[in-house]
């Protein structure tokens, strides 16, 4: 539930996730070793009540004006505003040369935005002059907000628990370590992820190239057996052109 955003690694190789949680408060979020994220306990994650909240007694008043700006109320549409159309007919539109009035109907232009058409008309902007500023409500000291610097510490962890979201299944978790030396935690990275990684981006490569062997083998497949059908269906037109021109010779 922390409050930053710490995105996941989102191909489909092995990594590693570390929290490490310090005596004095803080943080750190390592992936396959290098850290990604660090902060204050308190200050991510709403472990504790907050400091201060906002002042019960008192509410925005209902005359504050928190608008900078405001409609120019000596500002008038102009009488003709209205009298421009939104469309006209296009000055470079002709009369196409085969156009039958009597069987097409009387020839129109098309339509066209027309270059002088402003839009709705809406009162220019001034400074407001009753604007008095954003208003923030006052806070106070909250009554349940109670210090704990143990945050950090736990007498017994009995259990580990996953909650994902993910649009694809197939997500295996292994090597878990819960642990009060990062040193132990990074000998067992040594000896599962960075003593695999290599090995695995190498399968994950192979896989992944024999997969795009096989799509490029049976695009050039289908190709072929369409350029050899558009062949053939040539060769029988051309054989049902030769019939039609030897019919008419014997004629």
């Amino acid at each position: 539930m922390i409050k930053k955003e710490i995105s996941a690694e989102s191909d489909a190789l092995t990594h590693v996730y570390t929290l490490i949680v310090k005596p004095d408060q803080t943080y750190e979020v390592r992936i396959d070793g290098n850290k990604k994220e660090s902060g204050s306990l308190t200050d991510d994650w709403d472990f504790l009540a907050p400091k201060k909240i906002k002042d019960p007694k008192v509410s925005k008043p209902s005359d504050w004006v928190d608008e900078p700006m405001m409609e120019d109320p000596s500002d008038v549409k102009p009488e003709d505003y209205d009298s421009v159309p939104k469309q006209i007919s296009d000055p470079d539109a002709k009369k196409p040369e085969d156009w039958d009035d009597e069987a097409d109907g009387a020839w129109e232009a098309p339509k066209i935005d027309n270059p002088e058409f402003k839009g709705d008309w809406k009162p220019k902007k001034i400074k407001n002059p009753a604007y008095k500023g954003k208003w923030e409500h006052p806070e106070i000291d909250n009554p349940e907000y109670v210090a704990d610097d143990k945050i950090y510490a736990f007498k017994n962890i009995g259990f580990v628990g996953f909650d994902l979201w993910q649009v694809k299944a197939g997500s295996i978790f292994d090597n878990i370590i819960i642990t009060d030396s990062v040193a132990e935690a990074e000998a067992l990275l040594d000896q599962t992820y960075k003593a695999n990684k290599d090995g695995e981006k190498k399968m994950h490569d192979d896989v992944d190239k024999k997969k795009r062997d096989e799509e490029e083998a049976q695009r050039k497949k289908s190709e072929e057996e369409r350029k050899k059908k558009e062949a053939d269906e040539e060769e029988d037109d051309e054989e049902e052109e030769d019939d039609k021109k030897s019919d008419k010779d014997e004629l």
